[in-house]
C-alpha cells in the first residue's frame, strides 16, 4: 500500500530539521496561557496517571507535562525527531509512530495530548483521528489539542534553516470543536489567543473529555 504524501513530505521535514529544531525552539513553554492551559489539562488528569503526547516532536512538550506530575510519554511520526527526544530526555519513554493508528489499548490513557500536530494532517482525516483518540482514552479522559487557528493551507519551503516540503493547515476552531463533539469528545474549554513573538496569527487550545457516563459536572 503506497503511503500518503503528505505523511511522507511531514515525515522527511522534520527528520531534517530535527537538530536545529531542537537548538532554535525553546525548551520552556514561552507564554503564560499556554502553560495555564498545560497546567490545568494535568491537574485534571491528576498526578501519576498515563498520558500520551502524540507528535511529541524533541520532546520538550512530554518533558514539560512531566515536570506538571502526569506519568507521560511521547510518540511522534519522525525517527529524527525521536532520536533527538530520547538524546535530550532520557529519562522518558519515545517511540516512532503515527496518530492515526495509535499502538494504545482501548480506553488505556488518562489523558492525550496533540501539541500543535494536528497541523500537518489534511483535514478531511481530522475525524477520524479523533475517533482513535476517543478509542484511546478512557471514560474521563482528557485531550489537549494545540493548534493555528484560521482557516487555509500554508506550503513550506524553508524552516529551521533548512529546505523543506510540507503543509501547515490553520484550523478554525469551532470546526474543530463540532469535529470532537462528533468523534465523542466534549470540549471543556476552548481558548483562542493572538499572535506572540515569532507566530503568524491567532493561536488555539481546546480542552476536551471523553464522557465517563455520569452527569455532567
Amino acid at each position: 500500500m503506497t503511503e500518503p504524501t503528505w505523511l511522507t513530505e511531514t515525515r522527511a521535514a522534520y527528520d531534517t530539521v530535527a537538530v536545529d529544531y531542537a537548538r532554535l525552539i525553546p525548551d520552556v513553554v514561552e507564554g503564560p496561557l499556554d502553560r495555564g492551559m498545560l497546567t490545568a489539562f494535568a491537574e485534571q488528569v491528576g498526578p501519576g496517571r498515563s498520558v500520551l503526547e502524540v507528535g511529541c516532536g524533541t520532546g520538550r512538550i512530554t518533558a514539560h507535562l512531566r515536570d506538571l506530575g502526569v506519568d507521560v510519554s511521547g510518540v511522534d511520526l519522525s525517527p529524527g525527531m525521536i532520536e533527538v527526544a530520547r538524546r535530550s530526555y532520557p529519562e522518558l519513554r519515545f517511540e516512532v509512530g503515527s496518530m492515526t493508528a495509535l499502538a494504545q489499548p482501548d480506553a488505556g490513557l488518562a489523558g492525550l495530548v496533540a501539541w500543535y500536530s494536528i497541523i500537518h494532517l489534511p483535514p478531511e482525516l481530522l475525524p477520524d483521528v479523533f475517533a482513535e483518540f476517543h478509542r484511546v482514552l478512557a471514560p474521563g479522559g482528557r485531550l489537549l489539542l494545540g493548534l493555528k487557528a484560521g482557516d487555509r493551507r500554508v506550503r513550506l519551503e524553508q524552516a529551521y534553516g533548512h529546505t523543506v516540503a510540507y503543509d501547515v493547515h490553520w484550523l478554525p476552531p469551532d470546526r474543530v470543536a463540532d469535529q470532537l463533539a462528533a468523534a465523542g469528545l466534549k470540549v471543556r474549554a476552548k481558548l483562542v489567543r493572538e499572535a506572540e513573538g515569532r507566530e503568524k496569527g491567532p493561536q488555539a487550545i481546546l480542552l476536551a473529555e471523553r464522557p465517563d457516563g455520569t452527569a455532567d459536572r
